[in-house]
C-alpha cells in the first residue's frame, strides 16, 4: 500500500489486533516490491495484507513469494493489482467491498433525496434572491413523494442503496443484464430496460462497474431520454458517462448532475462543470473516507482472523465475478 495511508487504514488498537493476528512487522510497507528489505519479506510471507497503492502481483512478483497463499485487501476494487498469475497460483482473494459499499450507497441516497427536494438549485437561488420568494410556485415540482428513481447496476452498491431507498415513498427501478426479474423484486426493485428507466425516472443513480460494454453506457441519445428537470447521480466510474454530451446538456440547464466521478478524474480548469448551479462536484468522496476507513480495516482484520483459524473467507473475491466487477 501506499506508506502515507497505513495510518489513516490502522491506529494502534487495530495494529495492535493485526500484530496479535499474524508474525509481521508493522513498519515494513511495500509500495514497491522490488526494494531490497521488502524481498526479502515477500519471500517468507504466506499473506498479503493490501490496501489503497499496492503494486501489481505480476508473475515476477509472484515468483519471488512462494510461500503465498492469500491476500487480504482493506478496499474495495483488487482490479488495480490483481493479475492473472494470482489466478494460476490458486491464490486466495478477499476484499472489503461490502463495507466500501455501505458510505457510496449513503452517499448516493442522500444526493437523490436532495436531488428531489431540489435543495441543490434552491440553495443557489436563495444566495441570489438573498430573501424568501414564492417558494411553493418556484417549487411546485419538488418533494421524494412518489418520486422514480432509477439504479443502474445491481452492484453491492446498488443493492446497499435499493436496501436505503426502501423506507422511502418512492418507486425504484433497476437495470442490470446479469439480473433476474425475480432477485429484482426480491431486492424491492422493478426491473426495466436502460432506456426506459432513463426516460421514466427523475433521478438516475450509477453503480455498474467500468467495462468495455458499459463504457458511455450513458450517452447522447439516453440523456436525451431522461425528463426535463431530472438528475443524474454517478459515485461509480466517470466513463459510464460521455462526459461532453452531458456537459451540453447541464449549460443547456434541462439537467442535473451529482458527480463524484468525472472524465477525466480532475475536469480541465475550463470546463463549465466547476461553477454551473445544477452541479454538485465532488473529488471521488462517496467512498470509505476519515473514519469510514476503519470500517475497512475491520472488515479485513475480520478476514483475516477467519484465515487464521482455517475459516473460509466472508468476502471471497471469485475469479468468475473479477471480469465484470468493478
Amino acid at each position: 500500500m501506499r506508506r502515507d495511508l497505513l495510518p489513516l487504514l490502522l491506529d494502534p488498537a487495530r495494529t495492535a489486533r493485526l500484530t496479535g493476528l499474524a508474525d509481521l512487522d508493522p513498519t515494513v510497507v511495500a509500495d514497491d516490491f522490488t526494494t531490497p528489505g521488502v524481498a526479502a519479506e515477500l519471500a517468507r510471507a504466506e499473506v498479503l495484507f493490501t490496501f489503497w497503492g499496492c503494486p501489481p502481483l505480476s508473475p515476477e512478483v509472484l515468483a519471488g513469494a512462494p510461500r503465498l497463499r492469500a491476500v487480504v485487501h482493506a478496499a474495495g476494487s483488487v482490479r488495480g493489482f490483481v493479475t492473472d498469475a494470482c489466478w494460476e497460483r490458486d491464490i486466495a482473494l478477499s476484499s472489503a467491498a461490502d463495507a466500501n459499499a455501505l458510505p457510496v450507497a449513503e452517499y448516493a441516497l442522500a444526493m437523490i433525496l436532495l436531488a428531489n427536494k431540489r435543495a441543490l438549485t434552491a440553495r443557489e437561488h436563495y444566495r441570489a434572491v438573498r430573501g424568501r420568494a414564492s417558494w411553493p410556485h418556484e417549487y411546485r415540482a419538488a418533494g421524494n413523494y412518489r418520486r422514480t428513481v432509477g439504479v443502474v447496476g445491481a452492484s453491492r452498491t446498488g443493492r446497499r442503496l435499493i436496501a436505503l431507498l426502501a423506507p422511502h415513498d418512492m418507486e425504484v427501478l433497476v437495470h442490470d443484464p446479469y439480473l433476474g426479474a425475480a432477485e429484482a423484486r426480491a431486492l424491492g426493485a422493478r426491473p426495466a430496460g436502460l432506456d426506459e428507466l432513463c426516460a421514466r425516472c427523475d433521478v438516475v443513480s450509477l453503480h455498474a462497474p467500468e467495462l468495455p460494454e458499459t463504457r458511455h453506457m450513458i450517452d447522447e441519445r439516453r440523456l436525451r431520454l431522461m425528463p426535463d428537470g431530472a438528475t443524474l447521480v454517478n459515485t461509480a466510474r466517470g466513463a459510464l458517462v460521455d462526459t461532453d454530451a452531458l456537459t451540453r446538456e447541464l449549460t443547456g440547464g434541462r439537467l442535473n448532475a451529482v458527480l463524484d466521478v468525472t472524465e477525466p478524474e480532475i475536469p480541465p480548469a475550463g470546463s463549465p462543470l466547476w461553477d454551473l448551479a445544477n452541479v454538485v462536484l465532488t473529488p471521488h468522496i462517496a467512498g470509505s473516507l476519515g473514519g469510514e476507513l476503519h470500517r475497512l480495516a475491520d472488515s479485513a482484520l475480520d478476514e483475516l482472523e477467519r484465515l487464521a483459524h482455517g475459516r473460509p473467507f466472508a468476502h471471497p473475491v471469485v475469479r468468475e465475478r473479477f471480469e465484470r466487477s468493478a
